[in-house]
């Protein structure tokens, strides 16, 4: 991933993320893993509570700026699916990285493996309908030049995401899914800026030097839905989970 044009057009993604620490609450010399940390601005803030935090991702990029933004924080590259930190952890964060894992009990096994008993597990992510339009209009972009179309993403319900947890050892403490229309960050070519920061695993099937006319095409298809006053903006739907480890003591 491109962790320059991360940092510099889609600050709106640790913003909103944010709005998770009250669901953690770390406190003082807990441990906390984040998942999925990015360039580590939400590590950062974890740091601040006094909380012993290891930032965590798959990308060497992130973990690279990461480590040059906050240089006295540990970041560890790994994969979300098959990471192990043999029960050293009071709580695991994560935002708007589990969509991007399409094995979700992998990561479910990965973060039960790293928990203590009664520790907290607090996320957001990608839920049902999230960029339904980008998705509608990527579709029909790439099945029109003869492309096969398949979402790259991992997008549940609450239903779903739930009873995952649930077979793994977890009580769900609350769970929200909603929608949250996001503005993007200004200009005419925010939605583009998007597509090649994330959304360049939808256009994988077609060759590079189609995704232009492809990103012009999705362009207008959203136009008249997601781009007012001046502002694209995207169709978030986010899901939000809270959830206590208590594994059975019978296993």
């Amino acid at each position: 991933m491109d962790a320059a044009l991360y940092e510099a057009r889609h600050s709106f993604v640790w913003n909103f993320g944010a709005d998770l620490l009250p669901l953690l609450d770390p406190k003082p010399d807990e441990r906390i893993l984040d998942l999925g940390c990015g360039t580590g601005q939400l590590t950062a803030k974890i740091a601040q509570s006094g909380a012993h935090v290891v930032g965590l991702d798959r990308s060497a990029e992130m973990i690279g700026q990461a480590r040059q933004n906050y240089p006295k924080i540990e970041f560890k590259l790994a994969d979300g699916a098959s990471f192990s930190f043999p029960g050293e952890f009071d709580a695991v964060f994560s935002n708007a990285a589990l969509h991007w894992i399409r094995e979700p009990e992998n990561v479910i096994r990965s973060i039960v493996s790293s928990l203590r008993p009664g520790g907290r597990f607090v996320a957001e992510f990608g839920g049902k309908r999230n960029v339904g339009r980008l998705l509608a209009a990527a579709k029909t972009a790439l099945e029109k030049r003869g492309f096969e179309y398949a979402n790259p993403w991992y997008f549940p319900s609450i239903g779903e995401y739930s009873s995952l947890l649930e077979q793994n050892g977890f009580e769900v403490s609350a769970a929200w899914h909603f929608d949250r229309q996001t503005l993007l960050d200004e200009g005419l070519d925010a939605m583009r800026d998007w597509i090649q920061m994330f959304g360049f695993v939808v256009l994988a099937p077609a060759p590079k030097p189609e995704w232009p006319a492809i990103m012009t095409e999705i362009e207008d298809h959203l136009r008249s839905d997601l781009f007012n006053n001046g502002r694209w903006m995207m169709d978030y739907v986010r899901i939000r989970v809270q959830a206590i480890f208590k594994p059975d003591p019978q296993h």
